[in-house]
């Protein structure tokens, strides 16, 4: 199937963090791409793969970066496909930098934001899919399936205190 999500990167090193972006995907049946593009490193290539990506078909980009944070702005200020931001964890400030690099967008150039940890990747492929199941049923009923499935799972946790 072809992509219909990206996720990009910063760099090679974020990819282990964001495993479970992808997982939750792969788990939903939704394909995509990843790629690593960096907003200073490789900005020429970001831009035009913001600029490319509606005519790929991808309806939907993820972009995780750590410290400065800016490939998601720079993703987002490139094209007017949903951009979801994951401020990657840094050593220097536990992800606070680029938590605050990835929210703080000026008005007109939105970034959706999760959470720095592996609940925020995971919860950017599930923002992702309820982007995407606004005009898919199917994955409309995966995901009301996945979250029933979730709170079966969570009542029936017994606890021994």
């Amino acid at each position: 199937m072809k992509p219909i999500v990206a996720i990009l990167m910063g760099s090679d090193s974020d990819a282990p963090a964001l495993k479970p972006c992808a997982d939750v995907l792969r788990e939903l049946g939704i394909p995509f791409v990843a790629r690593v593009l960096s907003a200073h490193r490789t900005p020429d290539e970001a831009v035009q793969f913001a600029k490319d990506c509606k005519k790929e078909g991808i309806k939907v980009m993820i972009a995780a970066a750590g410290g400065a944070a800016h490939l998601a702005g720079v993703v987002a200020a490139n094209t007017m496909i949903p951009v979801i931001g994951i401020p990657v964890e840094t050593s220097s400030f536990n992800g606070m930098d680029s938590l605050l690099s990835t929210v703080q967008m000026p008005a007109g150039t939105p970034v959706a934001t999760v959470a720095v940890g592996s609940g925020g990747v995971k919860n950017a492929a599930f923002l992702a899919a309820r982007i995407l199941a606004l005009q898919d049923a199917d994955l409309e009923k995966v995901l009301e399936k996945y979250k029933e499935d979730n709170k079966k799972k969570i009542l029936a946790k017994k606890l021994d205190l």
